[in-house]
C-alpha cells in the first residue's frame, strides 16, 4: 500500500525567498527517511531540507535558482506504508535538530558561526584535519577563507577525500557545486601531482598544502637539471612508501671482526673467478636466517590491511647506485646458494643495473631489501621501505672500535646497522630481536649452518 506525500518547505523563522542553490534528488530517485531533497539557503545559513518518508519522487516542484519560502512545496514522494504527513516530519527533523542543517555559516557573528554542527546524516563522520597552516576556531569562518558549500557537497568532497580549500567553485557567489569536486578529482588524477599520488593509502585520506612555487631567478643565477627517467619513477614510490607507511627504525651493531677475516681469506679465491667477495653477500645469507627465525618479516601487508601474507621464499632486494639513479635488483632463492655463488650472481646483477640492462622481472618478487652504504660512509641512516615489504635493512660503514671483553679493551670491526619497519605488522621489540639476531649470525658465520 502507498499513499502521496507533499513534502513541503518547513518553518525556517523569519526568512522568505530562500533561493534553491542545491537539488539533491531527481524525479524518480528513491530516498529514506532524512535524505536531503533539496539545499536552501539564506543570508545566515544554508540548509537541507529532508524527505519526511522512504519512498520515490514522483514529483519535483522546485529547480535551480527558485526562490521558496515556508510552506511551499518542494517535492511529491510516493510512500509505502504508514507515513505521518510532510508538514509534521519535515518540521520535527528541523525543530528537533536546529544546529544540524547548517554548515559553515557565514554571518556577522563568527563565534556563533564556528559551533554550527554537521548535519544528522553527516554525524558519524569525522570531520577532516585541516593541513597545517590554515586558520582555525573563529577566524576559519571568515567569508573569504572558508569554502562556500552546501552539507552535501561537504559530505561528498569527504568521501572522495577532497580538501574543498583547493577546490574553486563555480557556482553563485563563488559557492563550490558538486560537479566542480568531480571536475577537481579528475584534474588532480590526471595531473600525477604529489596531492594525488599521496592521497588514499592504506584507507587513509591524505591531503597537504600544495608546495611553494618559487622563482628563484629573482635571487641569482641558477640552472635547471632534469631528472632521470629512473629518478622520476623512484620519488613518486618513495613519496607513497614514506607517507603511506608508519617507519620506525631501529638501530644496532654487529661485531665482524671475524667474518671480515674469513672474507679477505678467500677474496684471492673469488678473484680468480671473475668477480669479489663483498661484505653484502655475509649480510644475504645472515638476512635468510633472520627471515626464517622471523617469518613476519618475511611478509606483505595486504592493500585491505585486513590480512598478512607470509613469504616461504627468500628473494633479497639489493640497492644498486647507477649514474641514472638508485635501482633495487632482486636476488631470488638465496637460501638455496651459497656464499660464493651469490657473489658472482650479485656481480653479474650490479653490472646490468649500472647499464640499464635489467628486465621488469629482475626488480620484482623481493621479500626485503639492503641499501648498504659501507663503501662511502656514515654511521646510520633511515632507509624507506620498499612497498609491498615491511622492512629494509640499511649498512653503514664499518668502523674499528675499542670493545670491553669483560677484562680488557679489545679493537673490534664494529658494523653499524639500520633497520626500518612497518610499525602495522612489526612491534618495536621485534625488530631489536630481528637486528640482534642478524647481528649475531654476521659475528659467528658457524651460525648460518644452523
Amino acid at each position: 500500500m502507498s499513499n502521496t506525500i507533499e513534502i513541503k518547505v518547513p518553518d525556517i523563522g523569519d526568512f522568505g525567498d530562500i533561493p534553491v542553490i542545491e537539488l539533491l534528488v531527481a524525479e524518480g530517485d528513491s530516498v529514506a527517511v532524512d535524505d536531503g531533497l533539496v539545499t536552501l539557503e539564506s543570508d545566515k545559513a544554508t540548509m537541507e531540507v529532508p524527505s519526511s518518508a522512504a519512498g520515490v519522487i514522483r514529483e519535483l516542484r522546485v529547480k535551480l535558482d527558485d526562490t521558496v519560502s515556508e510552506g511551499d512545496v518542494i517535492a511529491v514522494l510516493e510512500a509505502s506504508g504508514d507515513s505521518a504527513t510532510g508538514d509534521e516530519k519535515a518540521t520535527e527533523a528541523v525543530e528537533e535538530s536546529p544546529a544540524a542543517d547548517v554548515q559553515e555559516a557565514v554571518s556577522e557573528e563568527p563565534e556563533q558561526a564556528s559551533r554550527a554542527a554537521p548535519s544528522a546524516a553527516e554525524t558519524p563522520a569525522p570531520a577532516p584535519v585541516e593541513p597545517q597552516g590554515r586558520e582555525t576556531g573563529a577566524a576559519a569562518v571568515d567569508p573569504s577563507k572558508t569554502p562556500y558549500a552546501s552539507p552535501a557537497v561537504r559530505k561528498f568532497s569527504r568521501e572522495l577525500g577532497v580538501d574543498l580549500y583547493s577546490v574553486k567553485g563555480s557556482g553563485s557567489k563563488g559557492r563550490i557545486t558538486r560537479d566542480d569536486v568531480a571536475v577537481h578529482v579528475k584534474q588532480v588524477m590526471s595531473s600525477g601531482s604529489p596531492r594525488a599520488a599521496g592521497g588514499g593509502i592504506g584507507g587513509l585520506t591524505l591531503d597537504f598544502p600544495e608546495l611553494p612555487k618559487v622563482d628563484f631567478t629573482r635571487y641569482g643565477e641558477i640552472e635547471r637539471l632534469p631528472l632521470t627517467r629512473i629518478q622520476k619513477i623512484s620519488a613518486a614510490h618513495l613519496h607513497r612508501n614514506w607517507v603511506g607507511i608508519p617507519h620506525v627504525t631501529q638501530s644496532d651493531e654487529a661485531d665482524i671482526t671475524d667474518m671480515e677475516a674469513f672474507r679477505l681469506a678467500n677474496a684471492d679465491d673469488a678473484k680468480a673467478q671473475g668477480f669479489k667477495l663483498t661484505p653484502l653477500v655475509f649480510l644475504m645469507k645472515a638476512m635468510v636466517a633472520s627471515l626464517k627465525a622471523f617469518p613476519r618479516f618475511n611478509a606483505s601487508l595486504e592493500a585491505d590491511g585486513e590480512n598478512l601474507v607470509l613469504k616461504k621464499y627468500f628473494n633479497i632486494g639489493v640497492a644498486v647506485d647507477t649514474p641514472d639513479g638508485l635501482i633495487v635488483p632482486v636476488i631470488r632463492d638465496c637460501d638455496r646458494k651459497g656464499i660464493m655463488e651469490l657473489a658472482a650472481e650479485l656481480a653479474v646483477t650490479s653490472v646490468k643495473a649500472r647499464e640499464g640492462k635489467l628486465k621488469p622481472q629482475d626488480i620484482q618478487g623481493g621479500c626485503i631489501s639492503i641499501s648498504s652504504l659501507g663503501g662511502i660512509g656514515g654511521t646510520g641512516f633511515t632507509p624507506i621501505i620498499n612497498a609491498p615489504e615491511v622492512a629494509i635493512l640499511g649498512v653503514s660503514r664499518s668502523l674499528m672500535k675499542p670493545v670491553w671483553d669483560g677484562n680488557d679493551f679489545q679493537p673490534r670491526l664494529m658494523l653499524p646497522l639500520s633497520l626500518s619497519y612497518d610499525h602495522r605488522v612489526i612491534d618495536g621489540a621485534a625488530a631489536a630481536r630481528f637486528t640482534r639476531f642478524l647481528a649475531s649470525r654476521l659475528e659467528d658465520l658457524r651460525r648460518l649452518t644452523l
